[in-house]
């Protein structure tokens, strides 16, 4: 069942996703990712290998880490996943990304990487607007005028960082899963 779930959300996938911001500031930021996206998953890894190269995703492999998700994420794929780099879970309320690393916040750690990761490889060219089912299960908004976005929240400022099983697009925000109140940790 579990199975039928990702190829469905893989089919889903990739009739949509991902393409770069068309917006002045955006697009200079876009560019100095992409730049250093590319040096760095020129000899790609998996996924796990290639964020763990960049030192903008230090945060994002140890929580990927923390909560359980690295041979997930090393296994074969493809995955697409929307990385977040370290300033966007900076910019997170003060003190959660400490309290999601805990040991007892494992599970609600694991809900939101998850929910930023979508089945199948989806490259920038394939983008249309609408909603994507990510692997957590629920599903992801794509916007496209003035730039994409994801849940009208998170930018995505680079694009098509391969990985050898799958791809990687990085966004300036972490996004949450509908419901989840990380208030109460």
């Amino acid at each position: 069942m579990k199975k039928r779930s990702v190829a469905a959300a893989a089919m889903a996938a990739s009739m949509l996703f991902v393409a770069c911001s068309d917006d002045k500031d955006a697009s200079t930021t876009t560019a100095a990712a992409e730049t250093t996206m590319a040096a760095e998953g020129a000899e790609a890894g998996d996924i796990v290998a290639v964020a763990s190269a960049n030192p903008d995703f230090s945060t994002l492999v140890a929580a990927v880490g923390a909560a359980g998700l690295v041979e997930t994420l090393q296994g074969p794929g493809p995955f697409t996943v929307f990385a977040p780099t370290n300033d966007a879970f900076a910019a997170l309320p003060a003190g959660l990304v400490d309290k999601l690393l805990l040991p007892e916040n494992k599970a609600v750690l694991a809900q939101i990487l998850t929910y930023h990761v979508v089945a199948g490889k989806v490259m920038a060219a394939d983008v249309t607007a609408g909603d994507v089912p990510s692997v957590e299960g629920s599903n992801i908004t794509v916007t496209v005028d003035g730039g994409v976005k994801l849940n009208g929240a998170a930018n995505v400022i680079a694009t098509d960082v391969a990985a050898s099983n799958g791809v990687i697009h990085v966004i300036d925000a972490v996004i949450l899963p509908p419901g989840l109140d990380v208030s109460t940790l």
